[in-house]
């Protein structure tokens, strides 16, 4: 593999190729990644961050194609983070969302990798974060992260993201489930995709009067409500106007002291738990707890202890 130092290099001087390969490496913890991330984190130009989540079957893949026309049209350079789910057996994954945005695979100014959510809950890969700061450190400004739209667990994205965009769909139930998964607390824009759909004003109206009175739970100015149609690229103009105006609003300074919370905890986690498997005891204490001679608790803190 050619050095990491020189893949960051390229990357930052706009070769493609060379960021491919260097979130390659940082994906799969190649021999050399964990040096390079300072680095990585330090070539960043402040890219803004924006979180594209919901409910599968939303048109969020189809909404992020239409986003990045309409940036793309305002000269930007636009980086997408794709994350699709795993076989919980295998690991793999179908990278559909790719798919759907084919028609920019030949802009230069166009980045997008897909990742595989690799069991991870929340709705993002565990290297999402990291890839998100190559990407920016490549110049890429906005970036885009989709969500797996797994269900009721999408709200770690407010945690990533500097702008959260939560995509909902007409007559499907969802507003209640909005409430449920505690996406009208993370959202800045909220989005009735497929507004041609009958009930789609009924859908926008009924989520204002949820945010309307939800008082004491949601402590910030109520976010917007659009309607977009993402294949005809209705209301896309307004919902990537809204996205610029959510950025430096009211409450950015705390949701940036939660992404560096987040970003330290998980390199803490990981570097606790790689320690952990370096033991020794590792194997034998996984032993244990599998004849249910020793509980997950006690293991995980005799190997916590451990010198």
């Amino acid at each position: 593999m050619p050095d990491l130092a020189d893949l960051l290099r390229g990357a930052v001087a706009g070769e493609r190729l060379a960021l491919a390969r260097l979130l390659t490496a940082i994906e799969s913890d190649a021999p050399g990644a964990r040096d390079v991330l300072p680095a990585v984190f330090q070539a960043g130009r402040g890219a803004h961050l924006v979180g594209i989540t919901g409910p599968p079957g939303s048109g969020k893949s189809t909404l992020v194609n239409a986003l990045i026309s309409e940036w793309r049209g305002r000269e930007r350079r636009v980086g997408v983070l794709a994350v699709d789910p795993s076989s919980p057996y295998t690991g793999g994954s179908i990278m559909g969302d790719r798919i759907r945005m084919m028609e920019h695979a030949a802009d230069r100014d166009v980045f997008v990798r897909s990742m595989a959510s690799r069991g991870e809950l929340g709705g993002l890969a565990a290297t999402t974060w990291i890839a998100a700061a190559a990407i920016d450190a490549a110049g890429y400004d906005p970036i885009l992260v989709e969500t797996v739209g797994a269900g009721q667990s999408e709200v770690e994205i407010a945690s990533l993201a500097e702008t959260t965009v939560v995509v909902e769909v007409p007559e499907m139930g969802d507003e209640v489930q909005a409430i449920k998964a505690g996406l009208l607390e993370i959202a800045d824009v909220i989005v009735v995709n497929k507004g041609d759909l009958p009930g789609a004003d009924g859908a926008a109206r009924r989520l204002r009067a949820m945010l309307s009175t939800a008082g004491g739970r949601v402590k910030r100015q109520p976010p917007k409500v659009l309607l977009t149609n993402a294949v005809t690229a209705e209301g896309v103009v307004e919902l990537v106007d809204a996205v610029e105006a959510a950025r430096g609003s009211a409450g950015s300074e705390d949701r940036a002291t939660r992404r560096a919370e987040r970003q330290v905890r998980n390199v803490l986690a990981t570097l606790a738990t790689r320690r952990a498997q370096a033991s020794p005891r590792w194997a034998e204490t996984i032993a244990d707890v599998a004849a249910r001679r020793l509980d997950p608790v006690t293991a995980a803190n005799q190997l916590d202890d451990q010198p």
